[in-house]
């Protein structure tokens, strides 16, 4: 594999719990220095994120920062202010996702960095961007599925709303961010100026809800109500096997006969409410239904077996418990172990983008807080002496 793009790039990682880290987890993917910059006690994830054997390293901290330096310091403290502004003019990048005013307070503002550092890409993650009457409000994830109308979409299917069972929109806009940090990067290589981002997290996925489903009110005059009626159909869902469920899906016309005649229902090929995307769209409780009633008439392995063959998408819908043991995730390799400083043997996740034919490599196994605090301070030129005093004094701090 060739050198990975954003070798020599250093970022200072100002974040906490999910958005932020996912965000620096892509750029540390990408082959930058990430310093991760914590307070004692370190990032609330690593507890919240559930138990470890050492306990300070919960499972979802582990993978959402590895490949990443730890460093120990007080912002509070006027010395390990200091320290983190040396850190910073010897940076590229400043990630956060603090409060735009308590950024403000700590001097760590845009305004205040770049002007001194006119190369640096500044990128604050927040709740609520400017200019509304949102703005300065606390979010984390579940505020924001629900703000954006993400979890108001299982109460247009289901009659309640309901979050997503995962972080959703931390890590959308973890991944929205670090692409734009990209950008930046990259126009900072023909201008040689750096950027001021930000990326509100209820803008964000406010735009990916009706990007999807403003649909004819997409239109003036609208051409009808908001939503599109295929996914928000009750009965767009794993479907029952015999022994299971399997996830499918048939859009064209070619799968869609394809499926027919998987099914043993060739004759609706020509069933003019089927016939078409359009007629489908019209007819769609009738297409969903009459999926629902062949796949219960077999088992799931015999299912994917006759889906693969036809040509239609079909996979297993697979649980917490069978994930990791999906053939082609083990077969990619996409679960590794190593060795971690204090939790013993972990099991890890592997980059998913292939540059030259293969991922990256995953990095180190997340530190301890504070694990790189005095290597990063010498090369900050500060001695160790000078080191000791910051140490002592409460400034900075060297794993716990």
């Amino acid at each position: 594999m060739s050198a990975r793009p954003l070798a020599g790039i250093r970022v200072v990682d100002l974040t906490t719990v999910v958005v932020g880290p996912a965000c620096t987890l892509r750029l540390a993917d990408f082959g930058a220095e990430v310093v991760k910059v914590e307070p004692r006690g370190g990032d609330v994830l690593r507890c919240l994120g559930g138990p470890s054997p050492g306990g300070r390293h919960a499972g979802s901290y582990l993978h959402l920062n590895r490949g990443k330096r730890a460093v120990g310091l007080d912002l509070k403290h006027p010395a390990g202010r200091d320290v983190l502004a040396r850190l910073i003019a010897a940076s590229d990048v400043l990630v956060a996702n603090m409060r735009p005013e308590a950024l403000a307070r700590l001097g760590l503002d845009a305004g205040t960095l770049r002007a001194a550092q006119p190369r640096l890409v500044h990128c604050t993650i927040t709740g609520f961007g400017p200019g509304g009457p949102y703005r300065g409000r606390p979010a984390y994830d579940s505020v924001v599925q629900g703000a954006s109308g993400l979890a108001g979409l299982a109460a247009r299917r289901d009659g309640r709303p309901a979050y997503a069972p995962l972080l959703l929109a931390d890590h959308v806009t973890g991944e929205i961010a670090a692409s734009a940090i990209l950008a930046a990067l990259v126009a900072r290589e023909r201008t040689g100026d750096g950027a001021t981002l930000e990326v509100p997290m209820h803008e964000t996925m406010a735009a990916f809800v009706l990007a999807e489903h403003l649909g004819p009110r997409s239109f003036d005059p609208p051409l009808g109500p908001a939503g599109d009626a295929r996914v928000l159909n009750p009965d767009n869902r794993p479907l029952a096997t015999a022994d299971g469920w399997i996830s499918l899906t048939a859009n064209t016309d070619a799968q869609v006969h394809a499926f027919l005649r998987a099914v043993g229902r060739p004759e609706l090929i020509d069933d003019p409410r089927l016939r078409s995307v359009a007629e489908r769209f019209r007819n769609v409780d009738l297409w969903f239904s009459l999926r629902a009633e062949v796949l219960a008439t077999r088992t799931t392995a015999e299912w994917l077996a006759v889906f693969a063959a036809a040509d239609v998408p079909a996979m297993p819908c697979h649980t917490l418990e069978t994930l990791e043991h999906d053939p082609h995730l083990v077969a990619v390799g996409l679960i590794g172990t190593d060795a971690h400083p204090t939790e013993g043997r972990v099991r890890t996740l592997r980059p998913t983008i292939l540059q030259d034919g293969a991922p990256a490599p995953a990095g180190r196994p997340a530190p301890p807080p504070g694990f790189d605090t005095r290597a990063v301070l010498r090369e900050l030129g500060v001695s160790e002496a000078q080191a000791d005093a910051l140490i002592a004094g409460g400034a900075a701090f060297d794993g716990e």
